[in-house]
């Protein structure tokens, strides 16, 4: 995992429950291990670790990186909404109850091409009364992130009645093919078939991987949200955002 509170220094931001606001700081001294860190659990987002498994077994370690950089983007832009993508991810599994799900990534239809739907879906199974809540993610990255970017986020988010989309349920399904993952499967089926979940059985997060500091701009935003939905705010700020991002992505590639 991207274990942040290794080398982020966190805050909470004050709102009303029963939402929140976290904010992140890089610390800049721990930058050469935060780029360790981040870049040892990027290859598990662009590959299965079954398929890594196979691949270092089989072939040399120079040829594992090869393949590996093959996934990888190679645009600046896609890098950094990628980075920020997986970032979103691994804080909801290490952060939030929703641990549940895929790794979106993992399924590009191209490494130069963005995706579709919802940035991140994450669920909870309840395993006693089995019912199904998500969390909803949108992923933002920049260097300077305006306002208008986080207005984009908010409108996603709110989107599709405040629920996940009808496709990015359904892709997440569709990619649910171990027998252990049964139970979710049906449950997200279930849900789409009955259109059982309601804005109370979701919440949002709106994740912004930045260079600046967002607490104002996602305070502001947050503080107009009047939807059902719960909202966790959450902004991580590394101030060498760009150079952060080309240090994560050379680390993999070697």
């Amino acid at each position: 995992m991207t274990r942040f509170a290794e080398w982020c220094t966190e805050v909470t931001v004050g709102c009303t429950a029963p939402h929140s606001h976290t904010m992140m700081t890089a610390d800049a001294s721990k930058f050469d291990a935060s780029v360790a860190i981040v870049a040892d659990v990027m290859p598990d987002h662009f590959l299965p670790s079954s398929r890594l498994a196979e691949m270092f077994a089989r072939l040399q370690r120079h040829e594992v990186a090869e393949l590996i950089q093959n996934r990888l983007p190679e645009s600046a832009q896609l890098k950094s909404g990628d980075l920020g993508e997986v970032l979103c991810t691994t804080f909801v599994r290490e952060k939030t109850p929703f641990m549940l799900g895929i790794k979106r990534l993992q399924f590009k239809d191209h490494r130069n091409m963005s995706m579709r739907g919802d940035d991140m879906l994450g669920f909870n199974l309840n395993p006693v009364t089995g019912k199904l809540t998500v969390l909803k993610a949108e992923s933002k990255s920049n260097a300077a992130m305006p306002a208008s970017t986080v207005a984009t986020a908010r409108k996603a988010l709110s989107g599709f009645a405040e629920l996940p989309s009808p496709h990015s349920m359904g892709f997440v399904a569709d990619r649910l093919l171990d027998l252990a993952d049964k139970p979710l499967r049906d449950a997200i089926d279930d849900a789409q078939l009955k259109k059982s979940l309601k804005p109370t059985d979701i919440t949002h997060m709106l994740f912004a991987f930045t260079g600046n500091d967002t607490t104002k701009l996602l305070q502001a935003n947050l503080s107009g949200y009047t939807g059902g939905a719960t909202q966790h705010y959450v902004g991580l700020r590394v101030p060498e955002h760009q150079t952060f991002i080309k240090a994560v992505f050379t680390a993999v590639g070697a």
